[in-house]
């Protein structure tokens, strides 16, 4: 339930605050008194689109708070919490919303805060559904349109068709994204086979040619040091005779280098004796005579090994030039290579299982297209039982509102095609008096017609079995009763009356017979400050007793002061059974 609302600086009213209870509250005054920015005040608190235009003029910002009141378990607490809103003290929930006025640097900018926390504009919007059912003559344009009518029919039918409908919208749009995903098989399975193929060729090829991980730089290593074997040869031979000198050469043993620090070392050895320095030089000159006589052993190794082998030099060119026509197309080197056959078979893998993942999402298409047909089936039926129930019950009311032989009917005819609400068309006809023929609601009514079928259908959904369970405790009416007068406003005022029994109901009226009905009536006026209009907080009053007569006279006839018009009021008020 709504509590209250504090409004600063949004269109004519400077500062306002309305208190609110259960029952029917109506709000009047005269036209441009501000009831309508109570409203957009009301619209910005739950998450509606921010103006900048609607910024008091002079003003730098608008500001409107509210405070609202909800039942333990409800979706609104959940979600608030889970925003990390925080209840006030009293347990209520406080909403605010900022305007920024515009500026020469563009719109100013919009805030939300839920008990405490800022949040997301969208989190106010979530919360709406839960919280309050607005109605306006826009919602009464939009009660034309099939989709109001089927949901007006389907919360009519109740929580466990709700279900009913969970299951088959869960049903239907997971059909929708297995036909788009079998669509996309299809279509790309010549695709499919010619990208296999590609890869079995391609595969195949690897496989034949059989590299080795780093075969490739072993093979340059292999070609290179046979290409230039006479070379290698020359060049390790005369470092060997260098070192320990050959008889094939023109180096002698006693030139070689290795007996020349052979001869060093037992010099400095026997000198050493006398002097640590010089045997500190003689192991120094030690070890590298054995590192010579070390790189003599490997190059005598070298030269052994060494031969020049035409055949082999031609085999493993032969073998680099097929590693190579792999390179060139499958990578930049062998380790490439292996890594695209690796990803390749993988890939396959993936391609060879088309058809069966495309027998698989055949089979689940026809699975989802028996659950929806199936819930499909049940919708129907309670549709259909549903809306009979609801046109004679909208009918019933029509009649309290002074539509005497009026009828709502609600067709249920099978859909051209199914679609993600059911299989069905709902559409509502009208027979706006005895004798008069069925028209569709969209095209029949006229603007007081479908403010009175619009209640009478709220009326109808509050008071079906069930129909509470999932509805907002707070209904907002502006203008319900534009194009209705004289009796069928005094109707008007009783079945929203009768709305309130149970829920809190806020109507902004201009009628006298529906504001008669009221259990808290607050009127707006405007004040004058520095010479231009204002609402202040004492321009928001409730009134009782002498001065509500005198608001309703005021409503009747424009004059308050009027002797008749007062006696008019006071009628009205005891025929509503207020009586004060």
């Amino acid at each position: 339930m709504l509590e209250e609302i504090r409004i600063e600086n949004l269109g004519v009213i400077g500062r306002a605050h309305v208190t609110l209870g259960p029952g029917l509250t109506v709000l009047t005054g005269e036209t441009g008194a501000g009831k309508t920015m109570v409203l957009t005040g009301l619209n910005l608190l739950l998450g509606g689109k921010a103006d900048p235009a609607t910024v008091r003029t002079g003003a730098p910002a608008a500001a409107v708070e509210g405070r609202v009141v909800v039942p333990a378990g409800s979706p609104v607490l959940v979600r608030a919490a889970e925003a990390g809103a925080q209840l006030d003290d009293d347990g209520g929930l406080v909403i605010v919303r900022t305007v920024g006025g515009a500026t020469a640097d563009g719109p100013g900018r919009s805030r939300a805060h839920l008990g405490g926390r800022t949040v997301p504009q969208g989190v106010l919007a979530e919360l709406a559904d839960d919280l309050v059912t607005v109605h306006g003559q826009a919602d009464q344009a939009r009660l034309r349109s099939p989709s109001r009518q089927r949901e007006a029919l389907d919360a009519f039918a109740g929580s466990a068709h709700g279900v009913v409908l969970a299951e088959y919208r869960e049903a239907w749009s997971r059909r929708q994204t297995v036909m788009a995903d079998l669509a996309i098989l299809t279509d790309r399975a010549q695709d499919r086979a010619r990208e296999a193929e590609l890869l079995r060729l391609g595969i195949a090829e690897v496989e034949r040619v059989d590299p080795q991980p780093g075969e490739d730089i072993a093979l340059a290593a292999e070609i290179e040091r046979l290409s230039y074997a006479e070379d290698l040869r020359t060049a390790a031979s005369g470092a060997h005779a260098a070192l320990v000198g050959d008889d094939s050469s023109d180096v002698s043993e006693a030139l070689a280098a290795g007996s020349a620090v052979e001869q060093a070392h037992r010099m400095l050895e026997q000198a050493g004796a006398h002097d640590a320095s010089l045997a500190s030089l003689a192991t120094r000159v030690a070890e590298a005579g054995y590192l010579l006589a070390d790189a003599a052993i490997e190059l005598s190794g070298y030269l052994h090994d060494l031969a020049a082998d035409p055949v082999r030099l031609e085999t493993a060119q032969r073998r680099r030039a097929e590693l190579t026509a792999l390179t060139r197309s499958y990578g930049a080197d062998v380790a490439e290579v292996l890594a695209w056959a690796d990803a390749s078979g993988r890939r396959l893998l993936e391609l060879d299982g088309g058809d069966e993942r495309l027998a698989a999402l055949a089979d689940e298409r026809d699975e989802l297209t028996a659950r929806i047909e199936d819930a499909g089936g049940r919708i129907s039926l309670a549709r259909t039982s549903a809306a009979r129930v609801l046109g004679a019950t909208v009918s019933a009311e029509l009649a309290g509102l002074a539509m005497a032989g009026a009828r709502l009917t609600v067709e249920v005819e099978p859909a051209d095609t199914p679609g993600p609400h059911g299989l069905d068309r709902i559409e509502m006809l009208l027979v706006p008096h005895a004798g008069a023929p069925a028209r569709p609601l969209g095209k029949g009514a006229s603007g007081g017609e479908l403010s009175r079928v619009m209640l009478a259908i709220e009326v109808a959904l509050a008071t079906a079995p069930g129909g509470r369970e999932h509805r907002p405790g707070t209904f907002v009416f502006d203008e319900v009763d534009a194009g209705v007068g004289g009796k069928a406003a005094v109707e008007v005022g009783r079945r929203l009356a009768m709305l309130a029994l149970d829920s809190q109901v806020l109507v902004v009226t201009h009628l006298a017979q529906v504001a008669a009905f009221a259990d808290r009536h607050l009127v707006v006026t405007k004040s004058q400050a520095g010479g231009v209009d204002v609402v202040t907080e004492s321009d928001v009053r409730v009134v009782v007793g002498p001065d509500r007569v005198r608001e309703l006279a005021r409503m009747l006839s424009g004059q308050e002061d009027s002797e008749a018009a007062r006696v008019h009021a006071a009628e009205l008020l005891d025929l509503s059974g207020v009586g004060r």
